[in-house]
């Protein structure tokens, strides 16, 4: 897909609205949150480990909208989702517009190694941690009858093509991708939109770990040769998000240079 983000409309169209983003504390939820704050967005920033959230908060621009949030949550738990909205509505006194799951996890092994604790925790992240703070966003957004409701869900090119020793981590962005369309289908009459991205081999704390060998392998299987930056991805994210595609839903995104196309 290819799309162009006319910046000067979208900010105008964006001032006002309230996004939450988990996942926020570092990559791509971060670029994220930085680039829904540059919009006039007010973001609330969910991460597990609190002190990434606020220093992502911290980082926000200067020029940004004023009552941004940060806050520990983690996505697996039904009572801390619940009461990271019920904080923001009570701070905010507005619903979310916008809700941005980058909230992830891989824990690697090959199939036949890989242990129950393994797969358990990635479902949980990575596909419980997209429906738990869905479902309760949707909820409120109908609620008070959000006049443009945004979901943007983050999955994988991993999802679409499989990824060796990672059957956990491709199960649940191949997940995120029929969890993202069958949403897509339920809230359209309720003007909520849900999509997904599926970024490719981007340059993140996740990937961070990763062998040399495996990163040179990967850029030279990408067509444009690099690593993608996570910028790169906030700006399909944020497309998503805005009313620039107010007639795009249950679709897929895919920002990978061209990696498996």
């Amino acid at each position: 897909m290819v799309f162009y983000i006319p910046r000067r409309l979208m900010s105008s169209t964006l001032v006002g609205r309230v996004a939450v983003v988990t996942g926020a504390g570092s990559g791509i939820g971060r670029a994220v949150c930085n680039g829904l704050a540059k919009l006039n967005v007010t973001v609330v920033a969910a991460d597990i480990n609190a002190e990434n959230a606020n220093q992502t908060i911290a980082g926000l621009p200067e020029n940004s909208a004023s009552g941004h949030l940060a806050f520990g949550v983690n996505v697996t738990k039904r009572p801390e989702v619940e009461s990271l909205f019920k904080a923001m509505f009570d701070a905010l006194k507005k619903p979310p517009t916008i809700l941005v799951n980058c909230a992830g996890i891989t824990r690697d092994a090959q199939l036949v190694d890989m242990t129950d604790e393994q797969f358990d925790e990635v479902i949980a992240v990575n596909l419980k941690g997209t429906f738990l703070p869905t479902q309760i966003a949707c909820r409120l957004m109908k609620e008070h009858k959000v006049p443009e409701g945004s979901i943007v869900n983050v999955s994988s090119i991993s999802g679409k093509v499989g990824n060796f020793g990672q059957v956990n981590y491709a199960a649940t962005k191949s997940a995120v991708v029929g969890f993202t369309k069958s949403v897509a289908k339920e809230l359209a009459k309720n003007n909520i939109r849900c999509n997904a991205v599926l970024p490719g081999f981007i340059d993140t704390p996740m990937v961070a770990s990763v062998p040399e060998k495996i990163t040179m392998i990967m850029n030279m299987l990408t067509p444009m040769g690099r690593q993608g930056k996570p910028e790169e991805v906030a700006d399909a994210i944020i497309y998503l998000a805005s009313p620039q595609s107010s007639y795009v839903t249950g679709t897929t995104i895919e920002v990978t240079g061209g990696l498996f196309m």
